[in-house]
């Protein structure tokens, strides 16, 4: 009898529709297409208004309180970002500073960020990487990067993005599947935010 996966997706953009949703349902949509997984999103632009003033995870919203349970008890993250003058939003890092020290040690993390140009695609290894690293997870070694050009309308349409994201996937999927063998190919389960 097979397991689903618990996947928990981490939308750092403070907007609605955002090219980093975009980016990280293509890979979830993915990683659901090979293994059998139950997917929650969270999305930083539906919690502005309740961690954007909580200094420590008491001050937080029960909605807020609940997203973070759900990140530390995921079995595995996929988080993106993008990047603003040079570095992901205050309010993305904001919801990780909240996340218990030791809730993410080993868990697989699979990395994703967009932006304007191609001059920010560095923003994965020198800042996303070392924050997961902090954390101590198991951070997979290719992460995606996709730049405003990438898309139309919210939309994947380079195909080398495409390719980047097929690349990205199945470098990740032996090593998730090594983790967690009870989570045969099946169908993919979703859960609402």
């Amino acid at each position: 009898m097979s397991q689903s996966i618990n996947l928990v997706v981490v939308s750092g953009s403070p907007y609605r529709p955002s090219r980093t949703g975009t980016l990280l349902a293509a890979l979830g949509d993915s990683l659901a297409g090979a293994l059998s997984v139950r997917t929650r999103v969270i999305e930083v632009a539906d919690l502005v208004s309740d961690i954007g003033t909580a200094l420590s995870r008491d001050q937080l919203s029960p909605q807020a309180d609940n997203a973070l349970r759900a990140i530390e008890q995921a079995d595995v993250l996929l988080v993106g970002a993008p990047v603003f003058r040079g570095s992901v939003p205050g309010l993305f890092k904001h919801l990780f500073d909240l996340v218990a020290v030791d809730a993410l040690i080993g868990k697989p993390v699979l990395l994703a960020a967009t932006g304007g140009s191609a001059r920010h695609a560095l923003v994965i290894d020198h800042q996303l990487r070392p924050l997961f690293s902090f954390f101590q997870s198991l951070v997979l070694p290719t992460g995606v990067y996709a730049c405003t050009d990438d898309f139309t309308d919210y939309q994947i349409t380079d195909p080398a993005l495409k390719a980047r994201i097929a690349l990205v996937v199945g470098q990740a999927l032996p090593i998730i599947a090594g983790l967690f063998p009870q989570a045969s190919l099946g169908a993919p389960e979703s859960l609402a935010a």
